[in-house]
């Protein structure tokens, strides 16, 4: 069994913000050489989200005007209360996504379908630098 850790960042722009992480997922897993096992794909913070989707960019948006539906920016949070900040909606969108995702892989490749990249969503309202840590784990 073998496990290889990688990182990397991302640098955003801000709420709404979009990164299609799936070649990094890819070369990760075929510089490690696992054949059979997982990759997991990780973005610390709490205000930035992991996920599949076709990356383009109606989807992209679609996604976007979802969030904003659920959480919108302008809404009253009590978390703006409690730091005096405007990005409760951000927080309350990334806990919704959730941080990390894992893919199978199989033969040395990520199971993934035709139209199904990996991306990382940014949720919060200022451009940000977020580290990515991608697990191969793995024989």
């Amino acid at each position: 069994m073998m496990v290889v850790t990688h990182r990397s960042s991302v640098q955003t722009r801000g709420q709404g913000d979009a990164h299609d992480l799936t070649e990094r997922l890819t070369t990760a897993v075929r510089e490690t050489g696992v054949a059979n096992g997982t990759a997991t794909v990780f973005v610390v913070g709490s205000t930035a989200a992991v996920t599949t989707i076709e990356f383009e960019p109606g989807a992209i948006a679609d996604l976007n005007r979802m969030f904003e539906a659920i959480a919108p920016r302008d809404a009253e949070y009590r978390h703006h209360l409690r730091w005096g900040d405007d990005n409760g909606s951000s927080h309350v969108r990334a806990a919704l996504l959730g941080p990390s995702l894992t893919v199978p892989v199989v033969a040395g490749t990520l199971t993934l379908g035709e139209w199904q990249q990996i991306m990382l969503l940014e949720f919060d309202t200022r451009a940000r630098r977020r580290e990515i840590v991608i697990q191969v784990v793995g024989e």
